[in-house]
C-alpha cells in the first residue's frame, strides 16, 4: 500500500482477483474461504484463491447502496450438518431491512437448500445505508447478530430504543428466537 507509513511490519498477499463486489470472507472448517458477493450469491475459494464453486439458491437481496449479501458463518456443527447462516438486506414491508437466514449448503450442486429467514431487524426503512451486520457463534452456542442504525435520522433515533431492532447486537438461537 503506497504512501502508508507504520512502525508495525505487515505483509499483504493477494490470493484472488476478479471477485466482483465481495463483502465477507470467512474461513470454512477445512480452511477454504466462503465469500459473500453483494449481488446475492457466495463463492467457495481454495487457499490459493482459485474458485472452487459458485453457490446460488439464496432469497432475493436488495443490493442498492450499502445493501446486498452481507455476512456468513458456518454452523458450529457444519462438518456434520452443512448448515450456514447469512445476513442480507431484504425488501420488506414497503422498505428494506437486515435479515438473517439459514440453509443447507450442497457444495456439489452449487446451491443452498431450504433457505429460511430466522430473524429480521425491524422496522423496515427506505434507506440504502448502514445495514451493518456481522455474524458470530459465541462459545455459548448462540448466534450473535449486529445490525446497523440505517443512517437516516429516523434510524439513528431508533438505535436508542429497546423496542427497535436498529443499531443493536442480538443474541439468538439457531432458529432465530431470543436466547434465554
Amino acid at each position: 500500500i503506497s504512501g502508508v507509513k507504520t512502525a508495525t511490519p505487515y505483509k499483504v498477499d493477494k490470493i484472488a482477483t476478479g471477485l466482483g463486489r465481495p463483502w465477507a470472507v470467512v474461513p470454512m472448517p477445512d480452511g477454504r474461504l466462503l465469500i459473500t458477493e453483494k449481488s446475492g450469491y457466495m463463492e467457495i475459494r481454495n487457499s490459493n484463491g482459485a474458485l472452487v464453486k459458485k453457490i446460488t439458491g439464496f432469497p432475493a437481496v436488495d443490493d442498492d447502496g450499502q445493501g446486498g449479501m452481507l455476512d456468513v458463518v458456518p454452523d458450529p456443527a457444519f462438518t456434520k450438518n452443512k448448515i450456514i447462516y447469512w445476513s442480507y438486506s431484504e425488501n420488506y414491508g414497503g422498505g428494506n431491512l437486515t435479515a438473517v437466514a439459514k440453509g443447507t449448503l450442497n457444495e456439489a450442486a452449487g446451491k443452498v437448500y431450504n433457505p429460511v429467514v430466522i430473524f429480521r431487524a425491524t422496522p423496515a426503512l427506505n434507506s440504502g445505508l448502514h445495514f451493518g451486520s456481522r455474524l458470530l457463534f459465541g462459545r455459548d452456542g448462540y448466534l450473535y447478530v449486529t445490525d446497523g442504525e440505517r443512517s437516516i435520522l429516523e434510524g439513528r433515533a431508533q438505535a436508542q430504543l429497546l423496542s427497535s431492532g436498529l443499531g443493536k447486537i442480538f443474541r439468538i438461537t439457531k432458529d432465530g428466537k431470543p436466547a434465554p
